[in-house]
C-alpha cells in the first residue's frame, strides 16, 4: 500500500476542489438563461392569476401578451416615465421597461428622496380595460407580495394575489388561500373625494365596509404587514390614478361627433 504524505493530499483536494468548482461555474451558467426563463414566466403567471386567468407556467408569456396591452412606469407625482407595448414588446417612451422594475430598490429609492419608478400593468379582458398594482412590503419572517387588479375606474378590485417568502404555515401563510383572498373582490382604494384609502386588514372586519377586510386569525402581524404594504404602495399611484380618473371624466364630458352633428340639425330645425 502506497503511503501519500501531506502535501501530496494537500494538492490533491486542493485540485479535486478546484475542478468541482469549475464545473459547478459551468452548469450555473449554463442553466442562468433558463432559471431566469422560469422567474419570468412565474411572475407572469401570478399577474394573469390577479386577473382571473390560470396557465401553466410554460404558456405564461403567450397568455401574458394576450391579455395585458401595456406596461406603464409611473412616478409618486403622476408622471408616466415609460411606455411598454406588450404585444409588440417595442419600449415606446422612457429607457426601462416596467416588468423589469425591482419594487424594493424604487422605494428604497424613495426613502432616499430620490425619484421612484413604480410599475402598473394594463389588461383587457372580455372587452374590458383594467390595472394591476404590484406590491412589496414586509410580514413576520420576510417579504410579502400582492397584484392588485382594478377595474376600468382604477378604484373597484376586481382580483388580488398574495405571497410571501417565509410566513408561518397555518398563520400568515393563510394569505394566500382563496379564504383571505376572496374578500377583497368588490372592495374600494378610493374614497368619495377620490383619494387612496387603501384596504386595511383587521381583527373583526365589516364584511359590507368598502375599505377593509379580516384579518388572519393567529397572524396578527402578517396581517398588519400586509395592511401597511398596501397603504404605502397603493398611495404612490394617488397623482396618477387622479389624473387618469380626470381625464376619463373628460373625455367622456365631450359629446361625439355624430351627437355633434344631431345638435347642430335640430338647431337647424
Amino acid at each position: 500500500m502506497k503511503n501519500f504524505n501531506n502535501k501530496y493530499i494537500f494538492l490533491y483536494a486542493t485540485a479535486l476542489v478546484a475542478v468541482v468548482a469549475v464545473l459547478l461555474s459551468v452548469v450555473a451558467t449554463l442553466l442562468k438563461p433558463q432559471q431566469q426563463n422560469n422567474i419570468k414566466n412565474e411572475k407572469m403567471q401570478t399577474l394573469l392569476a390577479a386577473i382571473n386567468v390560470s396557465v401553466d407556467r410554460d404558456d405564461a408569456a403567450q397568455a401574458y401578451s394576450q391579455y395585458f396591452t401595456t406596461e406603464l412606469t409611473v412616478g409618486t407625482n403622476g408622471e408616466v416615465l415609460s411606455v411598454y407595448d406588450v404585444p409588440q414588446q417595442t419600449l415606446t417612451q422612457g429607457e426601462t421597461r416596467a416588468f423589469d422594475i425591482k419594487l424594493k430598490e424604487q422605494q428604497v429609492r424613495e426613502r432616499e428622496g430620490k425619484q421612484g419608478a413604480f410599475p402598473l400593468y394594463v389588461f383587457e379582458k372580455d372587452g374590458r380595460k383594467g390595472y394591476v398594482i404590484p406590491t412589496q412590503g414586509n410580514g413576520l419572517w420576510g417579504a410579502v407580495f400582492a397584484n392588485i387588479a382594478l377595474d376600468a375606474d382604477l378604484n373597484t378590485i376586481i382580483g388580488v394575489t398574495f405571497d410571501h417568502e417565509s410566513e408561518t404555515p397555518g398563520l400568515g401563510a393563510e394569505i394566500t388561500t382563496e379564504k383571505f383572498q376572496q374578500p377583497f373582490i368588490g372592495k374600494q382604494i378610493l374614497d368619495e373625494q377620490g383619494n387612496v384609502v387603501s384596504i386595511a386588514v383587521k381583527k373583526h372586519a365589516d364584511a359590507n365596509a368598502l375599505h377593509e377586510v379580516d384579518a388572519i386569525s393567529g397572524g396578527t402581524m402578517t396581517s398588519n404587514g400586509v395592511s401597511e404594504m398596501l397603504a404605502a404602495d397603493l398611495a404612490r399611484y394617488q397623482a396618477y390614478i387622479a389624473q387618469a380618473r380626470n381625464a376619463e371624466t373628460q373625455q367622456a364630458s365631450k359629446p361625439t361627433t355624430s351627437n355633434q352633428e344631431s345638435e347642430k340639425e335640430a338647431s337647424n330645425e
